[in-house]
């Protein structure tokens, strides 16, 4: 074809740059590009705003700014292809600047792009003028643009403005909704993210996704609605045929059974899952592990190795708590060191405060104590001090003075309080009273404990 000029135009070469945008053939871009230089077509702007979407497709922001700046007339849609394109790439500033240069009047795709940059920025008041322009000067309202403002407002943490919107769309999708429901469950409202769930079931305008399940499960995690959960498990038990079992859906089902504490649901979970991920091994691993089942918890990490998943640094939090709690020190120390040789994984400050608190349940306070002075920097935190002076207090052991001697600047009242009760455990009244003193000079004051119990909550029927 191309020995034959006459054979292909610029139609031509925008079907082949869109194939390779698809294909994401960036060198046979390339050599398109060329070819339409060639062939005199560089000037038509339906070929310039495909070669646009091309090299933003492919990241090339330094490309696609030179290829844009070649533009002599920019139409709306190389706007919006440029603004959503740098957008995309992480260039949110530069999109909202390229749009307060626009000499063209902005579509409702235009606007969804800069309000995307928005939200990524932040960008709150900008992002609610824009809301304004579009109710202003588009005539029909249009359900992406409406999404991309709910996410704004969501992500601004506007959630107040996020419901006015929401009740006011006239056409909802599944997107909207779960929007809605991940937005209050992300900023601590699960009852709200509950409520709007249970009205989405009822009223069956769409159809909760795998993204909205996710989400919902989500909430009920954060504040432990095993009911709930179970309900919604049910639900997704109804869709067997369209909504699978995957990673995403099984894993947030796993974790909130995790969080409910039910582990045995959660191993139920994890068995009827097909194909199971790094986050699937590492939550029924923690699961079996905050109750305390070090024995299965070593169990299904050499069942893990067998199938291939290499561990990550919360993968062996998990162990090493299993070790701690279950009382299987060598176990736990083989695991320590196994760490970096064999899986490449550094022990960090949260590794060295499961083994802390491993050596003191296990009555250990001296390999405590040398474990914590030889961390890296010689610097253990307020949970390793927390944990150290708990062992001290557990085993009536003198340890704790010697912890008060050193520099205890900077960890909170919970450190203070414990090295208080320690003293007070050995009838070293003054000692104590002492330490209560520094932390009312200091202005620290331990949060109170609380509990909670769930009352009443009204399922979907």
């Amino acid at each position: 074809m191309l020995l034959h000029p006459n054979s292909h135009d610029n139609y031509t070469f925008n079907h082949a740059l869109r194939a390779c945008t698809f294909a994401h053939a960036h060198h046979k871009g390339l050599e398109i590009h060329g070819r339409v230089i060639k062939s005199g077509h560089s000037s038509d702007v339906f070929t310039q705003n495909t070669l646009l979407n091309f090299y933003l497709t492919e990241a090339d922001v330094t490309s696609a700014r030179k290829l844009f700046g070649s533009i002599s007339c920019p139409d709306v849609v190389s706007w919006t292809t440029i603004i959503s394109g740098l957008s995309r790439c992480g260039f949110g500033e530069e999109a909202i600047v390229m749009f307060r240069s626009m000499n063209v009047k902005p579509n409702c795709f235009t606007l969804v792009s800069v309000v995307s940059a928005c939200s990524g920025l932040e960008a709150h008041r900008l992002g609610r003028a824009i809301h304004a322009y579009s109710v202003r000067n588009l005539e029909e309202s249009n359900v992406f643009l409406q999404n991309a403002l709910l996410d704004l407002y969501v992500r601004c943490g506007s959630l107040f403005s996020a419901q006015l919107l929401f009740e006011k769309m006239p056409d909802r999708d599944i997107v909207s909704w779960t929007t809605m429901v991940g937005g209050y469950a992300q900023r601590g409202h699960c009852e709200k993210a509950f409520e709007v769930f249970q009205t989405l079931v009822r009223g069956g305008e769409a159809e909760p996704n795998e993204v909205t399940l996710v989400s919902i499960l989500t909430a009920c995690s954060s504040i432990g609605a095993l009911s709930l959960g179970r309900w919604i498990h049910a639900y997704i038990n109804t869709r067997e045929n369209d909504i699978l079992m995957n990673t995403s859906v099984g894993n947030a089902l796993m974790n909130m059974y995790v969080k409910c504490g039910n582990v045995s649901a959660t191993v139920s979970v994890f068995d009827m899952m097909k194909c199971s991920d790094l986050i699937s091994w590492s939550t029924v691993i923690s699961g079996l592990a905050m109750n305390g089942l070090g024995k299965q918890v070593l169990e299904v990490f050499a069942l893990m190795l067998v199938t291939g998943v290499v561990p990550d640094d919360i993968t062996f939090v998990g162990l090493l708590s299993a070790c701690s709690h279950s009382g299987l020190v060598d176990q736990g120390e083989m695991l320590f060191k196994g760490m970096l040789r064999f899986c490449g994984t550094a022990p960090r400050i949260q590794h060295y405060a499961c083994m802390v608190d491993m050596y003191g349940r296990a009555g250990l306070l001296e390999e405590a104590e040398a474990l914590a002075r030889d961390m890296p920097d010689n610097q253990p935190d307020r949970t390793i001090m927390e944990t150290l002076l708990n062992a001290c207090k557990v085993h009536g052991d003198v340890l704790g003075a010697r912890l008060e001697l050193q520099d205890v600047k900077g960890f909170g009242a919970g450190a203070f309080a414990l090295l208080s009760n320690t003293y007070a455990s050995l009838n070293r009244w003054e000692d104590a009273g002492r330490i209560r003193d520094e932390m009312r000079c200091c202005g620290l004051k331990k949060m109170p404990g609380c509990s909670w119990i769930q009352v009443d909550l009204t399922m979907p029927r």
